[in-house]
């Protein structure tokens, strides 16, 4: 058994060593992070990283299928490697993520695309080196989707491109089953890290790697420690991970506003390191659509939270979701939206059209909005937006912002919790890459300017 293992693995190793790869990436944070670890994976082969899709002896397409747009597009970028497959077979293509996982999924991978030679899900990913060794022993095509994780991808080693933010998951999968949403078909039921193994991530990326910002990820980061042996709340591990000693800052996405407590809201306040940004999808602003999402709270419930965070922290900064021609979405329940966006006033919105996900409950719905309609609405939307948006810049003025102090383009420059510039002119630096206070002290053509407190 030892000299076939010895003979595989000197394969493995004839095969990819010195071999170049190529990721390609589709969809959420959540994918960008796992294509960091497809990185690790793929280096370990001793294999390098190209820009250049061309000269790549491996490429991996990591897609998404949360909406008709990217799952399209995944799936025509890879027939479009057909011909340079045909041309140049030792190419080894692969597809893997979501799109793979899904039952019901708008293309039978297997079936059309047989020129790829290895299809995995979501549950598999962190196999892709072992898939690799298989295909370069027998040259086969590989399909093997499975129902659930035989490891997590946590053990793998990440090759980042940021070298400021790093990415760090803390719960898999999600239990709400919104009926426009197919994530729980593909990622499966929510299972959180154990506290203790995301503490040592963290504390090695800020004090060994000198990372400034770490954006904990989860579909609902909220519901994070509800199925632990010893249960621990999401607000009790910002508080844990918060005892890291170094200059740095903890963000978080995706909340659900169901979870989202007011414990959350007091360790976010009086926790230094917790940024002062939320972004919290509100997907309406009619509850009866809310209702028919199956999204578990409604309106009012939202309102309440943004009114308690607002009163709590002056200075946040907020961002939603917002999904435009839900089935049956009639033009009040719309007008209620923007109705919402007034009040709220976000500092940022994300906005899609409904997309039919099949195997999803809205998918059956009756009264789907044509797509005509729905782009009216959506342009519609992002115009007042963007009005909001210029009227928004007017609050920063003569207030003062925990900054992450970077050069850009000789400049001093402030970046605020939720992204904002400030620029710092005349501002003698001696080093980047460090929290101080900035207030603003001029706004002129939508750009800030101010001094380091």
């Amino acid at each position: 058994m030892k000299s076939v293992q010895k003979e595989n693995s000197q394969i493995v190793s004839n095969s990819y060593q010195g071999k170049k790869y190529h990721i390609v990436t589709y969809g959420c944070q959540m994918n960008v992070h796992e294509s960091e670890k497809l990185r690790g994976i793929l280096s370990v082969l001793n294999m390098s990283e190209t820009e250049d899709i061309d000269k790549a002896d491996v490429i991996v397409f990591n897609t998404c299928c949360i909406r008709e747009g990217a799952e399209d597009r995944a799936y025509n970028n890879v027939i479009a490697l057909k011909p340079i497959k045909e041309q140049d077979p030792s190419k080894v293509i692969v597809m893997c993520g979501c799109m793979p996982q899904q039952k019901k999924g708008k293309y039978n991978l297997k079936e059309k695309l047989p020129f790829v030679d290895i299809i995995i899900g979501t549950h598999n990913m962190n196999m892709l080196d072992q898939y690799l060794l298989k295909h370069a022993i027998t040259g086969e095509q590989i399909y093997d989707i499975i129902e659930k994780p035989v490891t997590g991808m946590d053990n793998a080693k990440a090759i980042r491109d940021d070298h400021l933010n790093a990415y760090v998951n803390i719960i898999y999968g999600c239990n709400k089953f919104c009926t426009y949403c197919i994530v729980p078909y593909v990622r499966g039921r929510e299972s959180s890290r154990l506290p203790q193994d995301i503490y040592l991530e963290v504390r090695d990326l800020v004090q060994n790697q000198g990372y400034k910002y770490i954006t904990l990820l989860g579909q609902n980061v909220n519901s994070y420690g509800k199925d632990l042996k010893y249960p621990m709340s999401f607000a009790e591990l910002l508080k844990y991970l918060c005892t890291i000693e170094g200059d740095f800052k903890i963000k978080f996405m995706t909340s659900h506003p169901m979870d989202f407590t007011d414990d959350i809201i007091k360790v976010m306040k009086t926790e230094y390191k917790v940024a002062k940004t939320l972004h919290l999808p509100v997907q309406s602003g009619s509850s009866r659509i809310l209702a028919k999402m199956n999204r578990h709270y409604n309106v009012k419930h939202y309102m309440g939270i943004i009114k308690r965070i607002k009163r709590a922290i002056p200075n946040i900064s907020l961002s939603t979701d917002i999904i435009v021609g839900f089935p049956g979405e009639t033009v009040r329940d719309f007008e209620m939206t923007l109705k919402l966006l007034k009040k709220v006033k976000f500092d940022q919105v994300f906005a899609f059209m409904y997309s039919k996900r099949t195997g999803t409950p809205a998918a059956t719905f009756e009264n789907q909005i044509d797509e005509k309609e729905k782009n009216v609405r959506l342009n519609k939307l992002l115009r007042l937006q963007k009005m909001i948006q210029k009227e928004q810049i007017k609050k920063y003025f003569n207030k003062t912002y925990d900054c992450l102090i970077r050069h850009i383009n000789g400049v001093a420059v402030g970046i605020t919790d939720g992204g904002k510039e400030i620029y710092i002119p005349g501002y003698k630096y001696v080093n980047q890459n460090y929290f101080a206070p900035v207030k603003v002290e001029n706004i002129r053509n939508h750009k800030l300017s101010g001094v380091i407190k």
